[in-house]
């Protein structure tokens, strides 16, 4: 029997290039690939967000090949990109909540779309830099578990990986720390050793989401009213697009203290604000609801766990209940801060990803 073929997404940067490594030294046939997404930026806007997605990122993954000597192609995933995460992106902003768009490129783009790609081409899986570990438990599903190091943990952003997904994944990185991944990459003499982490969204280089939404939809968020939890206006803000729940700064209200967005209102165009403790919830529901370590629940089944609602968020104890076909009802007994719709709540079972789903609402 031959060797276990593997595709390896090939971003440029250290950890990818180290998973590639470590996965031939295992054994395995590499083919190493760069997903072209986002490739329209200028070269000095790529360097400064560490070349994720740009072209850089295929220079520096080449040169990391050639060291490897192992095969390496460019493939485009453009469309994938643009319908997934770049329009998806968009539109939950509009409808006024608050996207992760890691998630939908991890989920459609980085794991579908490539996964059956490299099956087609007869590869038997596909592999990341991602920090955290698969495992298959003893009930027979597929999970991800937490990194060796806490520190640089992506679980949160993969919970919406599908069991076919997670059965030809490798992610050989999440055995080690950072620094032993730099450690490896300088020791093997890989031209992205030091090479920073790229960091926020990749196609928004200067972070400012309204402006972003506005020239790729050529929608004009209007202004509305920001009100307080009674409905009486406060002010005027500069359009849904430039908000996001448990936001404090750049309201510009002369309230003579500090207030945070605690809701945003799509259909009457308004902004609530609150004060700091208004923020806080104990009830947070979720649909679109993926389960990994865990079979789906029953109607009605409940399940104590620890869970989180960002990516930041270091978990905290939770009670999930199935209240719907597709729907959950997370309850925190101590109360979590500003859960947002659009973003994901995950839960965690044993240490590993249980599953989780896109916030909806919240109750305080």
């Amino acid at each position: 029997m031959g060797k276990k073929k593997v595709v390896v997404g090939m971003s440029g940067g250290v950890d990818s290039s180290v998973a590639a490594y470590l996965l031939k030294k295992a054994g395995y046939d590499v083919i190493g690939v760069t997903m072209q997404i986002w490739q329209d930026e200028a070269e000095t806007v790529q360097e400064e967000n560490g070349g994720c997605c740009g072209l850089s990122a295929v220079d520096d993954a080449r040169r990391v090949a050639q060291v490897l000597d192992i095969p390496y192609y460019v493939m485009n995933f453009k469309k994938e990109f643009r319908e997934n995460v770049m329009d998806y992106f968009t539109n939950e902003y509009l409808c006024g909540r608050t996207p992760n768009p890691c998630i939908a490129c991890n989920r459609y783009v980085k794991w579908e779309a490539l996964l059956q790609r490299s099956l087609s081409i007869g590869a038997d899986y596909i592999a990341t830099g991602h920090y955290a570990r698969i495992e298959q438990l003893a009930n027979g599903r597929y999970a991800i578990a937490n990194s060796v190091t806490a520190a640089k943990d992506q679980t949160y952003a993969l919970y919406n990986l599908t069991q076919e997904q997670l059965s030809h994944t490798l992610m050989p990185v999440g055995d080690y720390t950072k620094d032993q991944i730099r450690e490896i990459a300088a020791k093997i003499g890989l031209p992205v050793a030091k090479k920073k982490d790229s960091q926020e969204i990749c196609f928004v280089p200067d972070q400012d989401y309204a402006s972003f939404i506005q020239n790729e939809t050529g929608i004009v968020a209007p202004k509305g009213n920001f009100v307080n939890t009674k409905g009486e206006i406060l002010g005027t803000h500069e359009g849904i697009t430039h908000y996001t729940v448990g936001q404090r700064r750049g309201l510009g209200l002369p309230m003579g203290h500090r207030v945070f967005v605690l809701e945003i209102h799509p259909e009457t165009n308004e902004v609530v604000v609150g004060e700091n403790e208004e923020v806080f919830a104990k009830v947070v529901k979720a649909d679109k609801v993926n389960y990994m370590a865990i079979p789906p629940l029953e109607l009605g089944e409940e399940l104590s766990c620890t869970a989180k609602i960002r990516y930041g968020h270091k978990g905290s104890p939770c009670v999930i209940k199935r209240t719907g076909e597709d729907e959950i009802t997370c309850t925190f007994p101590d109360g979590v801060r500003a859960p947002t719709p659009g973003q994901a709540v995950v839960f965690y079972v044993d240490g590993c990803v249980g599953g989780g789903g896109t916030i909806t609402e919240a109750e305080r």
